[in-house]
């Protein structure tokens, strides 16, 4: 069992919760439905009854066919229960509909917290826990968690009905029932033995179907990159392994079921038997009449039916509880990034300020330390290094996505842990390396940030860059369709879409962390023009990788390891000769018209044979 569950660890945050904490949590959610609840308890309360007088109105109809004819008395025995029968289906019907209501309602619920939750983590939790996972934490955890309530409606109703008969078999023998009583609390006591393996394995069969779901996600996510490299049986045997892996995992917990119920069943068995012995004995004594002791015989199964369902239920409830542990612990999951304060954010001139500034994504891995850097309102800065130098990592912090550990960042001499992050980020325009678009036509894309704009808004912003050509390789235009993530369209389409939806934004301060993809010329210089539009309005980060770019921002700063090492303009860093022209050289150079030109007439000089070849 070991190696099954081995690399099942929980979430890093993951929480156990006390049965007392969990039930409080989860009785908060069902009060806000009292009057439904309400409806619930009534019929509840009637079923019970209704299923718990019916043993004792045949033992009264028996007690009265001893001293009577006995016709009135089966008439009104047949009437009886068929009454009741009726009573007890429509008091079901009203229960299972309004239960399922309220648990519908509760379950909606529960999804909205933790997507909320979800929705407003910070990027560092994704860093960590994986997408697939909380997903299954939001869909398959509240699902089991509902089916377990309405499983145990039915056990609850039928604890409520031991009640009632305890107390006539109470005033019928009062002997027999105590010796009932007291083997009771054995099959409490060997159903609760189980219950630390049945909580730990029905736990590890939700991590491994949040795995599961991760699995798929991730498969079919990069479908196309598996195709590509022909990968299919490959991403196929991945899912094989995770999917017997769960397999085990439920077999395990199937034995846990199996270990459960037969000893809770012989145990019952046992105790039943011993009733029946015991009561004949009574009658044989004439300590209790004939009648009564039939009570006990039909009593004792109804007796023990709610504790053997709640054997075979109970790897399944402790499922629910696992489950919806797992739900609370993303509602509750902390963000890395927090703020002192909620101050709403005016227009903003731009003006940001690193000072001491001490940042690492890890205690062990240190990326900035006493770091020092200033914007100035409505500079465009663009940023150049090696991978892993620490550009994005600045975008990032501007952003909030991550925390810093030290020392202060400041946006217009204010604290920039002081704002409101939603009215924070409302002021800033991102183009993140790798542009998202949602499904749906480029115009839902461009109205995403700005949903109130009216489409001759949208269609004279996107027909400002390049006359409109852009829109003329697309079948419907502003209307076409971009497919999941924006397949349909070229990533240079993409990066155009991106910050075309930026600039009908607004923002104060923007953020370009530019992707590598190689465009055509066309393309370029749309996402050019597009670029040098934003440019002229904002004070403006630019995650530099073509030299268009890097050429069009006031100062460049070069990175090495986290520090700043270099920064000027494009010609006083060339004629400096060093990190930046040792970049040049290597990303740079080959975009330079001189390049082109230089490997053009290079290439007409080659002898006519090697341009052949």
């Amino acid at each position: 069992m070991v190696a099954i569950f081995s690399g099942l660890e929980g979430d890093k945050f993951d929480r156990q919760y006390g049965d007392a904490a969990l039930f409080r949590r989860i009785v908060r959610y069902f009060s806000r439905y009292r009057w439904q609840g309400l409806i619930v308890i009534i019929t509840f309360t009637v079923m019970a009854i209704l299923l718990a007088l019916r043993p004792v109105v045949i033992v009264s109809a028996v007690e009265e066919l001893e001293s009577e004819t006995g016709d009135n008395v089966l008439q009104l025995l047949l009437v009886a229960l068929f009454v009741s029968a009726f009573i007890e289906y429509v008091a079901n019907w009203l229960r299972r509909r309004w239960l399922s209501r309220i648990v519908g309602r509760v379950i909606a619920q529960m999804r909205m917290d933790a997507f909320s939750s979800a929705v407003n983590l910070d990027m560092a939790f994704y860093d960590e826990n994986n997408t697939g996972k909380v997903v299954s934490r939001i869909t398959s955890d509240t699902q089991e968690f509902g089916d377990v309530v309405m499983v145990s409606s039915d056990i609850v109703s039928r604890l409520l009905q031991i009640f009632i008969l305890i107390y006539f078999m109470l005033e019928r023998s009062p002997l027999l029932t105590g010796l009932l009583l007291a083997m009771t609390p054995l099959v409490v006591m060997s159903a609760l033995a189980f219950r630390h393996m049945a909580r730990k394995v029905t736990r590890q069969a939700s991590r491994q179907l949040a795995v599961l779901n991760d699995t798929i996600q991730e498969s079919v996510s990069g479908i196309s990159v598996a195709k590509n490299f022909r990968k299919e049986a490959m991403i196929y045997r991945e899912f094989d392994s995770v999917n017997r892996r769960s397999y085990r995992i439920n077999v395990q917990r199937g034995l846990v079921i199996a270990m459960i119920f037969p000893a809770l069943t012989t145990l019952g068995g046992f105790v039943t038997a011993l009733i029946v012995y015991v009561g004949a004995r009574f009658v044989f004594d004439a300590v209790i009449t004939a009648s009564t002791w039939f009570l006990f015989v039909q009593a004792v199964d109804r007796f023990w039916f709610p504790f053997t369902n709640l054997a075979a239920f109970w790897s399944q409830f402790q499922q629910g509880l696992a489950a919806v542990e797992r739900v609370f612990a993303l509602i509750d999951a902390e963000n890395s990034v927090v703020q002192d304060d909620d101050r709403p954010v005016g227009a903003l001139k731009g003006h940001i300020v690193f000072e001491n500034l001490t940042f690492g994504y890890s205690h062990d891995e240190v990326l900035f330390r006493d770091f020092n850097l200033e914007i100035r309102p409505g500079e465009n800065v663009a940023l150049v290094g090696h991978t892993g130098a620490g550009k994005s990592s600045i975008a990032r912090l501007i952003t909030r996505y991550y925390e810093f550990q030290g020392g202060r960042l400041q946006v217009d001499g204010q604290d920039i842990r002081s704002f409101n992050l939603q009215s924070w980020r409302s002021r800033l325009g991102i183009v993140p390396q790798s542009p998202f678009l949602f499904s749906g036509s480029i115009a839902d894309n461009l109205r995403y940030g700005q949903p109130d704009l009216s489409d001759a808004e949208i269609e004279a912003v996107a027909r400002s860059i390049g006359g409109g050509e852009w829109l003329e390789s697309l079948p419907r235009g502003l209307l076409s369709e971009v497919g999941e993530r924006g397949t349909r369209l070229s990533m240079g389409q993409r990066q155009l879409v991106s910050l075309l939806r930026v600039l009908l934004q607004k923002p104060d301060i923007f953020i370009l962390d530019e992707a590598t993809a190689s465009i055509d010329p066309f393309t370029e210089l749309q996402i050019q023009e597009a670029l040098d539009l934003i440019l002229s309005q904002t004070s403006s980060i630019l995650i530099a990788h073509r030299l268009s770019t890097v050429r069009s921002a006031d100062r460049i700063l070069v990175f090495r390891e986290g520090e700043i090492i270099e920064e000027g303009n494009h010609e006083a860093l060339l004629e400096y000769s060093g990190h930046y022209a040792e970049l040049y050289n290597t990303y740079f150079r080959h975009q330079s018209l001189g390049y082109i030109e230089e490997a053009r007439e290079r290439f007409e000089a080659s002898p006519a044979s090697v341009r052949a070849h």
